[in-house]
């Protein structure tokens, strides 16, 4: 009933920058929050930025000042603009949304495929 479909990712130099989209599609009602977790090869999924639907944005400490999340609304859409990026944000990039479908009463969370970032030489 709901896709989140990522892409953006790729290898990229130390210092370069990356955009990741998601889109959320299906039968969607509402969507209370959307953004952006990541997981590195023997490491546990950590959150890297999220938006609400109210505009309040979070980040993760290590990449504040480097990343910079935003929504389209009207396309279900969220977008992660990296900078500044480094070997230690190699990792796979996870799009999440906490949305309502439109028969059901409550918030569920929906997670994209994955989209893998590498920071190399």
């Amino acid at each position: 009933q709901v896709q989140l479909v990522e892409s953006g990712g790729g290898l990229v130099q130390p210092g370069g920058s990356l955009r990741l989209s998601c889109a959320a599609s299906g039968t969607i009602f509402s969507i209370k929050a959307m953004g952006w977790y990541r997981q590195a090869p023997g490491k546990q999924r950590e959150l890297v930025a999220t938006a609400t639907s109210g505009g309040t944005s979070n980040y993760a400490d290590s990449v504040k000042g480097r990343f910079t999340i935003s929504r389209d609304n009207a396309k279900n859409t969220v977008y992660l603009q990296m900078n500044s990026l480094n070997s230690e944000d190699t990792a796979l990039y996870y799009c999440h949304a906490a949305l309502q479908l439109m028969s059901w009463p409550t918030y569920t969370d929906y997670w994209g495929q994955g989209t893998q970032v590498t920071v190399s030489s």
